[in-house]
């Protein structure tokens, strides 16, 4: 797996989710979320595909200006699969992905193709409170919440807020987290993962100021189909932050986790699992994986390996 360059962050741009140009295996490009005239703007794109039933879902938050602290909703467009051509629906805000005076983050979706359940995991923010700010006081403001779908994405249930019943205590550990961006992943044995990221609090002066903070990339995951969610130990040794995970599955059943994640270090860290998520053996800077100077966007796909015919 390789880093993939869209940026989450730097000047404004449309998100776009398709192939660069049209061919008789991919689609041409199309924009799904343009900035507007009044300055409306989209941010933070997941892309999802449901091979059950051949359609894509892209997501994207909708910002009032390009500053993070302007977020402000959910927006989703779907679209079907007819052979080299997306049909792709409107686009449509997310209502009930909401949380009162907070405003909707970092959208990460994930199929359970066991139930046919669609998860849209996102964190929400209290107010116009930028990161910066939770992360020099360490006053976290931010929730863990997410609404499910049971029509691949035409209705959607109303928001639950999960920091209380996943994260508990050890919030106030944390300055604040985030997930993905981007999507999530179930494993063959039925684990459902939402990749995450925490600015840590290392220790605080005696006053009550915070005095350090380290972000370490982590993951969400459920064994019993979203009922009930924990989350994994942190990648222990380097500071890493917005990531995504992918699983690299032999022929024997057997599988390690991989997760890729961005870095203030100047590369990308890289860090395997071997226990679906539970645990994250140390992270290794990727030499050849360079770290733009805004950031990556740091897209994985996991896809089956090409059979290769020997003679």
């Amino acid at each position: 797996p390789a880093a993939a360059p869209p940026p989450s962050s730097g000047p404004p741009h449309p998100c776009a989710a398709a192939a660069a140009m049209g061919s008789r295996h991919f689609p041409a490009r199309t924009v799904l979320f343009e900035k507007e005239s009044s300055g409306v703007t989209y941010r933070v794109p997941a892309l999802l595909y449901l091979p059950c039933v051949a359609k894509l879902l892209a997501f994207a938050e909708e910002r009032l200006s390009a500053d993070d602290a302007h977020a402000n909703l959910l927006v989703l467009r779907r679209g079907s699969i007819y052979g080299s051509y997306v049909q792709w629906e409107d686009m449509r805000v997310l209502e009930t992905a909401t949380l009162q005076h907070h405003r909707s983050m970092n959208p990460c979706p994930l199929y359970d193709e066991f139930t046919g359940t669609l998860f849209l995991f996102f964190i929400t923010v209290l107010g116009r409170t930028p990161e910066a700010y939770q992360i020099v006081t360490g006053q976290n403001v931010t929730r863990l919440c997410c609404v499910t779908s049971a029509d691949q994405g035409l209705s959607w249930s109303t928001a639950t807020d999960l920091t209380q019943q996943v994260i508990g205590a050890t919030i106030k550990d944390w300055a604040t987290f985030a997930l993905g961006p981007g999507h999530g992943i179930q494993l063959r044995s039925g684990r459902l993962l939402v990749p995450a990221y925490s600015y840590h609090i290392d220790c605080k002066e005696c006053f009550g100021q915070l005095c350090k903070t380290t972000p370490h990339s982590f993951a969400f995951y459920s064994d019993d189909h979203g009922r009930a969610w924990r989350f994994g130990e942190f990648i222990p040794n380097l500071q890493s932050g917005e990531c995504q995970l992918v699983s690299v599955d032999e022929e024997d059943g057997s599988n390690v986790l991989y997760c890729n994640a961005r870095s203030p270090l100047g590369f990308r860290v890289q860090a395997l699992s071997t226990d679906d998520g539970a645990v994250f053996h140390g992270g290794q800077l990727v030499q050849r994986l360079v770290e733009p100077p805004h950031g990556c966007h740091g897209s994985v796909i996991g896809f089956p390996a090409p059979l290769v015919y020997v003679p």
